[in-house]
């Protein structure tokens, strides 16, 4: 279906990849993983025609339609959402806009006549009286209801910008389809249609996503993008993980098993290379050390490096920790919440789950003191001192413009050296120069790392963060989520993550149009008391944009 070739991409001295050969086979969903600047969207974009690599080639099968998920969530502003889907398909809304021209002609002539009539049969065959059905099918699942799907893309909100697009590619049926992140900006419900859409998928399907649960669910194949190669892996991320993990183990054992042979071999030459009687066998064993070294596996750095995470509680909480009391938060005339009355106590990891638009966020926010309440009283224990991850980085970081150990520095307890500041920022991954660095040029994966950094320092008893998953790497998530499960703290978080989800939560709070839900329990508790209905349930939230 569609292969490279010593496929080889390299930005001055810069590799990112090199001398790669794949073939990417019909019916085979790959994940395609690696660590954050390795070159996976840049891999992607070759692919799909956009960039050019240094050297090698792709290839594609004639006739081989290809779908890649776009970017530019302002491209179609002016188009009604209904026509942004109908557009993926090129050759069928040409086909239509000439269909649509001839029948508003006040008279058609024989050749028009003739025209359109071969125009109809094509439009039927590529099945342009479905369209309108299909496409609506596919924002419905994707949780844009019909009664927006005549508004203009201007009209609603950037994340459902995303759905649209995204529906835009799946509309088009194409026998390859390219996804780079899909799941950014998707509530837990639409992530889990587009999983099932997706088994379902028969073409070559390459998809890149930090959500550990999206590619152990989807993929049939892991491509690994390290050491400036790509290998792929059968299975999903977790068969992944242990092939990869032994593979390299067995590499380390044998290249210790052999320097431990070499080692024997050259104390019989040190020894006895000067003695004439065995200076034949010296140089026989010299030969096969040789020959020993030459046969050693170079193992090469991997480009994936963790973060080092750990959250220390500066400051011991008392056993009540927020209490909120019939507490109720409207905009307009849009009610969020009503008279909800929740406690939190020490010690506890509390998740707020529920699609998007239903008020997760301003939940989160009124709790944490930083939003006001319509009605109804929030309390905190008298020792209680909150760290917090906003969803916005601007939020988090601000506008000016310093460098990350000056604007880390500002938050440091008074006295401290900046040698300490600098070695935390280096344990976040900005060592040497890369500490000196802007703010402002930053990645949305080191704000987000820059931010944490902060969250450490501070050693509050509570942290609370709001989608600290979206921009982050498999190995900062696995760093973050690890430091959070053994945190002492009390930690509330809103996410659509469902492998961090379930690996931290001991409550669950979900919200609802209708109502806020409080669950003592785990995640996968929570879903096997919920059955089948909770994702069955409809998304209520806010997809057009305010005012």
């Amino acid at each position: 279906m569609i292969s490279v070739s010593g496929l080889t991409v390299r930005y001055g001295k810069k590799t990112l990849f090199e001398d790669v050969t794949i073939k990417f086979k019909q019916g085979s969903r790959y994940g395609l993983i690696g660590a954050n600047g390795s070159g996976k969207s840049t891999f992607l974009k070759i692919l799909a025609g956009m960039e050019q690599a240094s050297s090698g080639n792709v290839s594609i099968d004639k006739g081989m339609r290809l779908g890649y998920l776009k970017q530019d969530h302002y491209e179609y502003e002016n188009q009604t959402i209904m026509n942004a889907v109908l557009m993926g398909h090129t050759e069928l809304w040409e086909l239509a806009q000439e269909r649509d021209r001839l029948y508003s002609l006040p008279e058609m002539t024989e050749a028009e006549g003739i025209k359109v009539s071969e125009i109809e049969e094509k439009y039927a065959d590529l099945g342009g009286y479905e369209s309108e059905s299909n496409a609506g099918g596919l924002l419905e699942g994707l949780g844009i209801p019909s009664n927006l799907h005549n508004e203009l893309m201007s009209a609603i909100t950037g994340g459902f910008k995303l759905r649209v697009l995204l529906a835009q590619v799946l509309f088009q049926k194409p026998e390859i389809l390219l996804l780079d992140e899909p799941t950014n900006h998707l509530d837990i419900k639409t992530i889990n249609w587009l999983e099932n859409f997706l088994i379902n998928y028969n073409g070559v399907l390459i998809v890149i996503s930090h959500d550990r649960h999206f590619i152990n669910s989807i993929a049939t194949d892991i491509a690994d993008l390290d050491y400036n190669v790509i290998r792929v892996y059968p299975g999903n991320y977790d068969d992944y993980m242990e092939a990869s993990t032994m593979a390299r183990e067995q590499q380390i054992n044998e290249n210790k098993r052999v320097k431990e042979k070499i080692s024997g071999l050259q104390d019989f030459v040190n020894r006895f290379s000067a003695n004439a009687s065995k200076a034949k066998q010296a140089t026989s064993r010299q030969k096969l050390i040789e020959k020993l070294k030459s046969s050693q596996i170079e193992i090469k750095p991997s480009s994936r490096v963790s973060p080092y995470i750990r959250f220390k509680v500066g400051k011991p909480l008392g056993k009540d920790v927020i209490e909120a009391k019939n507490i109720s938060k409207s905009y307009g005339d849009l009610k969020v919440f009503e008279d909800v009355t929740l406690s939190i106590a020490k010690g506890e990891k509390v998740a707020i789950i529920g699609t998007n638009g239903v008020g997760k966020t301003t939940l989160l926010k009124c709790l944490l003191k930083s939003l006001e309440p319509d009605s109804g009283t929030v309390e905190w224990g008298m020792t209680v001192a909150a760290s917090v991850f906003p969803q916005d980085h601007k939020e988090g970081i601000g506008e000016d413009k310093p460098t990350l150990v000056d604007w880390l520095y500002q938050y440091a307890p008074p006295d401290t050296d900046k040698t300490v500041i600098r070695g935390l920022l280096g344990r976040m991954l900005f060592s040497g120069d890369m500490a000196l660095k802007s703010t402002s040029v930053l990645s949305g994966g080191e704000k987000s790392r820059l931010i944490i950094s902060r969250m450490i320092m501070a050693e509050d008893n509570v942290i609370a963060l709001d989608e600290p998953t979206n921009h982050l790497d498999l190995e900062s998530i696995e760093s973050l989520n690890y430091a959070l499960s053994i945190y002492e703290g009390t930690v509330i978080f809103v996410s659509h993550d469902r492998e961090f989800v379930s690996s931290l939560a001991t409550r669950i709070i979900e919200v609802t149009p209708e109502k806020i839900s409080d669950f003592n329990g785990t995640y996968d508790e929570y879903l096997s008391r919920e059955g089948s209905d909770f994702f069955k349930r409809l998304s209520g939230g806010a997809v057009l944009n305010k005012g």
